[in-house]
């Protein structure tokens, strides 16, 4: 049973951490509460769908098409949208959740309230510590670490890293000094987007695809950044992992623990809420995000 809880949790975590990443690297640069942020990752499952299913690409092409596509989608919803009204907290929280609801909407339409699969892009199993794994879930795990490492190797060097930190701590300094603010704000809106999609790309082979896929990820993510601390990269990885090996814990040990994930993942976001707000790695002043 503790090997069936440790693999599932790390493989939950991964995924988790992803799109936590994606949300907290977003809110922490341009300071946008993308709500719809799991959005994006529902609607890379769904081009993967349509290439795959209906065009008949190779699952692999069709997973690149569709985070690229998906990734440009962030960046115009960015430029057309959160970026008119990005001093205004509240307008952006309402504009991203209208923009979530809205893409529900749409694939509901089109697709109906259906559940469809993707194809696989491993098939096979393996045997983990005594746990029947598939090689779909190895391939999500790994490809999430090396995504992890990819965006903490690009924050920490290189000049867009400089000019993503420089406006994360302080976005007018970093304008005096010679950095394009509403550049690197897109630009890092796409990164955020582009994490949502390998998500999207690793999960939606395990899980079958619907057009309300992007509420269930959304609460754990919230709960994932917020006992991390908003805006904190390494944190929000942390947390990720940790609430990813409570919710397995839950589901294999709890009956019907399956239908609590969501319930233990709130329940940890309120209490952290009210007891340190700014999360157990976050910190209290803004100026020192990221």
């Amino acid at each position: 049973m503790f090997q069936m809880i440790l693999v599932n949790g790390l493989v939950s975590g991964g995924l988790i951490s992803v799109l936590a990443v994606g949300f907290s690297l977003v809110f922490g640069v341009a300071k946008i509460m993308n709500l719809a942020h799991t959005a994006f990752y529902m609607i890379t499952a769904f081009l993967i769908f349509i290439g795959a299913k209906l065009v008949g690409l190779p699952p692999t092409l069709a997973s690149v098409i569709a985070i690229i596509v998906t990734g440009v989608i962030g960046m115009l919803c960015y430029k057309f949208g959160f970026d008119r009204v990005k001093e205004h907290e509240t307008a952006v929280m309402i504009i991203s959740i209208a923009m979530a609801m809205l893409s529900q909407e749409i694939l509901m339409f089109v697709f109906g309230a259906h559940y469809r699969g993707i194809p696989r892009l491993l098939n096979g199993f393996a045997e983990i510590m005594g746990v029947r794994i598939s090689y779909q879930h190895i391939f999500a795990f790994a490809a999430s670490i090396l995504v992890l490492i990819a965006v903490l190797i690009l924050l920490s060097r290189g000049r867009l890293g400089k000019a993503i930190r420089a406006v994360s701590q302080d976005s007018e300094i970093a304008s005096l000094m010679g950095i394009d603010v509403g550049r690197v704000c897109m630009i890092t809106m796409g990164i955020s987007v582009v994490l949502a999609g390998v998500a999207g790309a690793v999960v939606g082979p395990i899980y079958m695809v619907r057009p309300t896929m992007w509420i269930d990820p959304l609460v754990i993510v919230l709960a994932s950044v917020i006992l991390g601390g908003l805006g904190s990269i390494k944190g929000s990885i942390i947390a990720a992992f940790i609430l990813g090996l409570i919710e397995a814990a839950v589901t294999f040990l709890v009956p019907s623990g399956a239908f609590l994930k969501g319930a233990i993942s709130l329940s940890i976001m309120l209490l952290v809420l009210m007891l340190r707000p700014e999360g157990f790695f976050g910190v209290v002043f803004e100026e020192e995000r990221l």
